[in-house]
């Protein structure tokens, strides 16, 4: 079942239940796979990793709207971008833990034969590509960067 049509399901569901905030967070997903789709063409599909894509730019918003309020004492505002996180994250493919993303960079460092932080964009796009959708480019950063500097 492609994703738009879960989400279409899904809100049916949060309307039925009286769910605001489940509810608040399927639209917002709803609205942004809308968005991608015209952005390809009125005619064309999202694939499985544009989706995923979609869902993790989400994420990423919602996350720093989150700790903005949070520095701010906006407490109200910070709920809300944090029961939608909740709903947009439900969604996502399952995230790496950190010392699961340490040890894939450890082994496309070793695979790649990059020894110095010079070798960071060849790690990186490594990186990117293996660890797609199941860990934040920044977390893999900041590890890789580590790595390649204690090397």
């Amino acid at each position: 079942m492609a994703l738009q049509d879960k989400i279409d399901q899904d809100i049916k569901l949060a309307i039925l239940a009286k769910d605001n905030a489940r509810l608040r967070g399927l639209r917002a997903i709803k609205a942004a796979i809308l968005l991608a789709k015209t952005e390809k063409g009125p005619a064309e599909t999202l694939t499985q990793d544009t989706e995923t894509r979609v869902l993790q730019k989400l994420a990423k918003q919602r996350k720093e709207s989150a700790e903005i309020y949070q520095q701010q004492s906006r407490d109200d505002l910070y709920q809300i971008e944090m029961e939608e996180l909740a709903v947009i994250e439900s969604y996502l493919p399952k995230q790496r833990s950190r010392e699961e993303i340490e040890r894939a960079v450890k082994q496309i460092i070793a695979e790649s034969g990059a020894s110095s932080p010079k070798d960071m964009g060849k790690v990186m796009g490594l990186a990117n590509q293996q660890l797609a959708g199941e860990a934040d480019g920044k977390t893999i950063a900041e590890i890789a960067k580590a790595l390649l500097a204690g090397n």
